[in-house]
């Protein structure tokens, strides 16, 4: 991981970017202080991403033994 002052950052964006695609991830900072990354492009398969969460959920769902009542709990939230 490399890390860049974006005043370097802006002046040298085409060298940077080519860095990127080869792999690197580049933390761009701003007086010492991290405030962005350039990262890889990776396309992402929300398909995957919604069917994994969906099963936790399922799982969830299983786990639990009793009804949960929605109303009564924001009542008992709210009491605190």
């Amino acid at each position: 991981m490399h890390t860049v002052a974006l005043f370097d950052a802006k002046t040298h964006l085409s060298k940077l970017l080519e860095k990127v695609q080869s792999g690197n991830v580049i933390t761009i900072t701003k007086r010492g202080i991290p405030v962005a990354q350039l990262i890889p492009y990776k396309e992402q398969s929300n398909n995957e991403e919604i069917s994994g969460l969906l099963k936790d959920v399922e799982s969830i769902r299983k786990n639990i033994k009793s009804k949960v009542n929605i109303r009564q709990s924001i009542r008992e939230g709210r009491r605190y």
